[in-house]
């Protein structure tokens, strides 16, 4: 009798522990909340983009924080994040931690073309700047060049260009890139180094004070000058254009992977042309005339 007490309460407890044990929720491309990272440069259109996929789906929730590229990548690795946004190419060590930590090959959804650009004050007599002036006074002690701060994506991609290493090169900063824009005034022999997102989105009253409160340098290569205007990052003749691109941890098809499908295609692409920047997706409209 004593046993079979005991065999009946084991089985209550154990129906009841059953009952109790949570169901783990797995998100999908139209609910569940993740977080993403990217750089304050691409920060206008991240926020054009997160906001637009939220609206189709109001069940979706993606945190978007800004954090320096290279501390992106290294939260990617670590799963503290699920999407990220980048514009340099990785290396190859940089590669093989991708695939070991996420178990995923290197696929970047590359979704726009976005551009460095040179800016001096407003009233320097200054048009133009070569690649090697550049690099020469990237190389002088005076740090004449200033850059939003360091393992920021502005630093990396003009490295990478110029085939070099960030902590090789001699620069100024001030941090953020609107900081930048609004403090160069008061250092008439700098140049200031921003992201085309920061000052594209046509129409922003922000953006165009941004824009107008100093000039954009022309970036000469090959004796003729370009500018970093939306028909030189099509055919990529400016010489600090840049492709931006996601990069997932997520392995299935969830909110993270649902997110990035929907900015490579032609909504997401229409988003990233009403930001001034190129879609990397150009889709051609046919019109039959009768």
């Amino acid at each position: 009798m004593k046993n079979s007490v005991l065999l009946m309460i084991f089985f209550f407890t154990l129906s009841i522990s059953c009952k109790k044990k949570p169901t783990k929720l797995i998100d999908s491309p139209q609910q569940g909340e993740i977080t993403m990272e990217v750089d304050e440069s691409f920060a206008s259109v991240s926020e054009a983009l997160t906001d637009r996929y939220m609206a189709l789906y109001p069940k979706t929730k993606i945190n978007l924080k800004i954090k320096k590229e290279d501390f992106a990548f290294l939260d990617l690795l670590e799963g503290k994040v699920r999407v990220i946004v980048m514009s340099r190419e990785l290396n190859e060590s940089e590669k093989k931690a991708y695939k070991k930590e996420t178990t995923l090959d290197w696929l970047p959804a590359k979704f726009a073309g976005d551009a460095v650009v040179f800016i001096v004050p407003k009233n320097s007599p200054k048009e133009t700047i070569t690649i090697d002036e550049i690099r020469n006074e990237l190389n002088n002690d005076k740090k004449n060049i200033i850059f939003d701060g360091t393992n920021s994506s502005n630093l990396n991609f003009v490295a990478q260009k110029l085939n070099t290493k960030p902590d090789q090169l001699r620069f100024s900063i001030i941090n953020g890139n609107k900081n930048l824009i609004e403090q160069l005034n008061a250092f008439p022999d700098k140049i200031g180094v921003i992201s085309l997102n920061t000052i594209s989105r046509p129409y922003d009253p922000e953006s165009e004070n941004l824009k107008n409160s100093v000039k954009i340098l022309k970036v000469v290569e090959g004796n003729k000058a370009y500018e970093p205007r939306v028909e030189n990052l099509a055919n990529m003749s400016y010489p600090f254009t840049r492709v931006l691109y996601f990069l997932t941890n997520e392995k299935y098809f969830g909110l993270g992977n649902g997110f990035i499908r929907f900015s490579c295609t032609q909504i997401g692409q229409i988003v990233v042309s009403k930001e001034g920047l190129q879609p990397y997706h150009i889709f051609k409209r046919e019109v039959q005339m009768r």
